[in-house]
């Protein structure tokens, strides 16, 4: 079996799980509402507060589709009771970002400003000119955000300047030597 498919998921108080017709899972709290079609080979189970996947046999494909589905509903019940956050850094002489209404905005030494619109489903915090937050109930939404912020100048080994994750390391290199 596997470990993480036969996991049991805990579903706090205060949240609203229903399973429809084709296996889709909406899952509602107070952060929100998210749905997602689960394969209909995978059988998803409610009783007293906690949901179960179980396969229909052992073969290479519903094994993969066992974790993956419970890592979806898994990650619906956290996002609806407590968002999930994404932190990078922006390091690099006069690189900053701004938020300008619903706008990112970011100066990251090219010759024009980087300007970003905010999704509707997430929010982005500027609390400092060189730190950038998007938090957001859907995990998949928000890492894909904060990878193609990230994109826009990503992080270069020799003088580390960039946009980073938070707690990604940079691994540096030396760079040339001076002739003898």
């Amino acid at each position: 079996m596997s470990r993480i498919g036969r996991a049991p998921i805990t579903v706090p108080a205060g949240i609203d799980v229903k399973i429809s017709d084709g296996n889709l899972v909406s899952v509602k709290g107070p952060k929100g509402e998210l749905s997602e079609k689960i394969s209909p080979e995978i059988k998803v189970e409610i009783d007293n507060g906690t949901i179960t996947l179980t396969r229909p046999s052992d073969s290479p494909q519903h094994r993969s589709l066992h974790g993956l589905s419970r890592a979806l509903i898994n990650n619906m019940v956290i996002g609806v009771n407590e968002e999930f956050k994404k932190e990078l850094e922006i390091n690099g002489v006069g690189y900053r970002a701004a938020k300008e209404g619903n706008k990112l905005v970011m100066n990251l030494g090219y010759s024009h400003q980087i300007i970003i619109d905010e999704p509707k489903s997430l929010s982005i915090d500027v609390p400092a000119p060189n730190k950038i937050i998007i938090s957001g109930i859907n995990k998949q939404e928000v890492g894909q955000f904060a990878a193609d912020v990230r994109k826009k100048r990503p992080p270069e080994p020799y003088k580390g300047k960039g946009i980073k994750y938070i707690d990604e390391v940079i691994r540096r290199k030396e760079g040339k030597t001076g002739a003898k």
